[in-house]
């Protein structure tokens, strides 16, 4: 070794050296004459390695287009090292020592075992510390000397420092850096291969996920930048190592470089840093924001509706109208079924009403069991499982379990043996201890058979006796046996359920006194009378289409015409056509229908909507139903239709009609409206805004308070208080004509019937019991009631809340008729 050694490297020759690479770097030369010169110069200092070395030495140093010079310029000025800054020093030595590693390693060729290209790129990121004080004397000298075995001691020390804690840097920096041809990246690639020589390629697996640049005070010299830039994608050449520390030219893809990273990446965060993320939000969310809308108005005070009017001839119960019917008025129409061509295809008579429910109430008291014991009692539960396109016979069914004194719980006909919406009507029907399930003959054909002919246990649900309610199956009632009607009472009528946002369902029980309550204050509000005929599109199971096409018109002896919506999918216009055949005076529609006949509305020349007193529009408490009220009145106000037929209404399973707009004679009397900026209401708060923005929600009155009943607004969480007048809040209801209970659930139960409002002052407003309806809303001036969302749809984000409807709302400002309503 000792006759290799270099010699001390003069300041000019130094400098001339600096220059050279500048030349190279900026194009100035060619990397032929770069060599050239620079052999000249090194010359009389460094001796000439072997043939053999010299090649290898040559091999080290990638090949160089014609337009690698621009490439490698514009690399340097980017964000690497400058090379007029560079020491030769070590270069030199280590490539020296190289050689001849390499000239002892040729006789035994090493497996070509290929590493990873981030290892290299560590080496380009860090700079070695300078042990020798810029004297060459210490890097150039023998293995022997202590001088020397104190740098390698050093220098291994930087080696696995830079491996260990330096391999994070990004593979756009490694294209950059080990990419030129400069000093910096050929010092990296021999320390590089001296440390894989030295530690048998033992060197920690690098980690792709972060960029370190913590030990930048230990490097040897600054970097221009250490932000990473892209990776570049394919035709970038690397340098890479090959297991014997050779340094080799390869394309590398920028997938198998996402790869690596996407490998490195932790699966799943430590435990603590869950936690840490909890914290941190719930400290967010408690901290309120200082320029939010507060409520400023002062404490509202209850509504009353107006007093319930005491008609002579109102009958006792509904069981009693039914009789008065029955028998007075045999011939008179109660129900027109219509099929999927709209014709009509059935009409019950209140006659045939009248006699087919009492063959029912004695078939289910006395064919059920034995005499000695019966299966159904009066007070019993039972299911009614009708299908949509068949209210003749859930009608006979629901008047004869009212006049059996058995509670009849309406439900869905399970599709599949494993439906799982069917399952939670199975949890309803269990705690409510059905056993026996009322449906119709071909209803009965239709449910899933088993093996051997029979219905199975669905799944969920109890077992059950399916008995079919045909009067051809029924046996006939002895002369003397009657069903004993008595006037309304606090027993259970019916229980109505409901689907909650978890999927859970609930049993609502209504009372006899609620339930003829409720039909005499929608007669009062409605003003229903005797005959009249009525347009049901609603679901006539449960909500406004049981309580409009089946209770109240039934106590007010009303023709009802119900259209399947079989019917209404292939024709959405046969609900109006059916209003123009049968001069109806009330139609009882949701805004989807409304929507789907302005759809299918192709200028028929038949149409006449001037018969219609009223539009009772079910779902007209949601804030997006006032978009279809306008374009339904625009197209259709010059068929006939007047403004004031449109009669939005607000309703809950738990307090049955909330509130209803009134039909008017007065024209010239405009809906009440509300422009609401969507900030205020995302507070709780209610800011008038105008019009014209889109950060607003448009929301239509749904009339007044019902008649017999007492309104107030509470705030949605905590203590029920009562809310400001400029305040959203939870309506709460105080009235005969609501829901008892959740069945069999005693604490829901009291947390939504048995609601005691109080006042600022903490004192309770009302001996009487209020129930939560579930919507959110205020009441505005002459005591219309606004809805603006539920509580199921309910969203709080960092304090502020969100409806599910806004959303919906928002959507319809922007687009109505585009895309919500066709997806919806």
């Amino acid at each position: 070794m000792a006759d290799r050694d270099a010699l001390p490297l003069p300041l000019e020759v130094r400098a001339r050296l600096a220059e050279l690479e500048l030349e190279l770097s900026e194009g100035d030369i060619t990397q032929k004459g770069y060599e050239k010169k620079r052999s000249k110069l090194l010359g009389a200092y460094l001796p000439q390695p072997s043939g053999l070395e010299a090649c290898m030495a040559h091999e080290r140093r990638p090949p160089m287009a014609p337009s690698s010079a621009s490439r490698y310029h514009r690399r340097r000025s980017s964000g690497t090292r400058d090379e007029r800054y560079r020491s030769d020093v070590h270069t030199e030595a280590v490539q020296a020592a190289l050689a001849k590693n390499k000239e002892r390693k040729m006789a035994v060729p090493m497996p070509s075992k290929r590493r990873s290209l981030v290892v290299q790129t560590s080496m380009d990121a860090y700079t070695p510390p300078d042990t020798s004080s810029g004297s060459e004397e210490e890097g150039g000298q023998g293995e022997g000397t202590p001088t020397s075995s104190q740098g390698s001691v050093s220098m291994e020390h930087w080696i696995s420092r830079a491996i260990h804690q330096g391999s994070t840097t990004s593979s756009s920096s490694s294209s950059t850096q080990s990419g030129g041809s400069g000093a910096a990246g050929r010092l990296a690639d021999v320390l590089a291969q001296t440390h894989v020589g030295k530690s048998e390629n033992h060197s920690a697996p690098p980690d792709v996920t972060t960029y370190t640049s913590e030990h930048s005070a230990q490097m040897e010299r600054p970097q221009v930048s250490t932000v990473p830039r892209t990776t570049p994608k394919y035709g970038n050449a690397e340098l890479m190592e090959t297991g014997d520390g050779v340094p080799v030219s390869s394309r590398v893809s920028a997938k198998i470089q996402q790869l690596v990273n996407t490998l490195k990446q932790p699966r799943r965060p430590p435990l603590r840093e869950f936690f840490v993320d909890d914290f941190e939000e719930l400290l967010e969310v408690q901290q309120p924001d200082p320029n939010q809308p507060r409520p400023e108005g002062a404490q509202m005070v209850t509504i009353r509706g107006e007093p319930l009017g005491v008609v002579t001839n109102w009958p006792p119960s509904l069981e009693a109208a039914l009789q008065r019917w029955g028998t007075i008025s045999p011939k008179a129409p109660c129900l027109t079924t219509m099929d999927t061509n709209g014709k009509p295809l059935y009409v019950l008579t209140y006659g045939k009403l009248w006699s087919r429910s009492i063959k029912v109430a004695y078939n289910i008291l006395h064919k059920l069991g034995t005499k000695q014991e019966p299966m159904l009692r009066p007070g019993d539960r039972v299911a009614l499982v009708f299908p949509n396109n068949d209210p003749a016979a859930f009608m006979v069914a629901f008047y004869g379990c009212l006049l059996a004194e058995v509670v009849p719980v309406p439900i869905e006909v399970p599709l599949t043996r494993k439906d799982a919406g069917s399952q939670q009507i199975g949890f309803l029907l269990g705690s409510c201890g059905v056993t026996v399930a009322l449906t119709s003959d071909a209803c009965h054909k239709g449910l899933p058979k088993g093996p051997t002919g029979e219905i199975p246990q669905f799944k969920g649900w109890p077992k059950l006796l399916w008995f079919v309610t045909e009067s051809k199956h029924l046996s006939k009632p002895p002369r003397d046996w009657f069903p004993h009607i008595k006037d309304a009472n606090n027993d259970t009528a019916y229980i109505e359920y409901k689907t909650c946002k978890d999927g859970s369902v609930l049993g609502v029980t209504v009372t006899r006194i609620a339930l003829l309550t409720h039909c005499q204050a929608l007669t009062q509000s409605c003003g229903y009378t005797e005959a009249e005929i009525i347009v049901n599109v609603l679901d006539f199971k449960k909500d406004v289409g049981l309580w409009h096409g089946i209770l109240t018109s039934v106590m007010n002896m009303m023709h009802v015409i119900s259209i399947p919506y079989s019917l209404m999918k292939v024709n959405p216009l046969s609900w109006i056509q059916k209003v123009c055949q049968y001069k109806a005076k009330v139609a009882c529609v949701k805004s989807r229908d409304m929507h789907w006949a302005l759809v299918a509305h192709r200028d028929q020349r038949d149409i006449n909507l001037g018969s219609l007193r009223m539009l009772v529009v079910a779902d007209g408490s949601n804030p997006w139903s006032i978009s279809s009220c306008d374009a339904f009145l625009n197209v259709f106000q010059s068929k006939g239709l007047r403004p004031e037929v449109i009669c939005p209404c607000a309703s809950s399973a738990e307090a049955l009609t909330v509130a209803i707009r009134r039909p008017t004679d007065d024209s010239n009397q405009p809906p009440g409206r509300g422009v609401l900026s969507m900030q205020g209401l995302s507070h709780g708060v209610i800011r008038v805004d105008s019009e014209e923005r889109l950060s607003v929600l448009t929301v239509q009155d749904v009339g007044t308070v019902m008649p017999g009943a007492l309104m107030c607004v509470v705030k949605p969480e905590g203590v029920p208080q009562l809310c400001r007048t400029d305040e959203i809040g939870e309506l709460c209801v105080c009235s005969i004509a609501t829901g008892m209970s959740y069945y069999g659930l005693s604490g829901m139960t009291k947390n939504t019937f048995e609601v005691f409002p109080m006042s600022s002052s903490g004192a309770p407003i009302s001996e009487y019991p209020f129930t939560r309806t579930g919507l959110l809303g205020f009441i505005g001036p002459g005591g219309l009631v606004f809805v603006s969302g539920k509580m199921d749809g309910l969203m709080v984000v960092s304090g502020r809340r969100n409806n599910a409807d806004d959303i919906v709302a928002t959507a319809l400002a922007v687009e109505p008729m585009k895309f919500v309503y066709r997806g919806r």
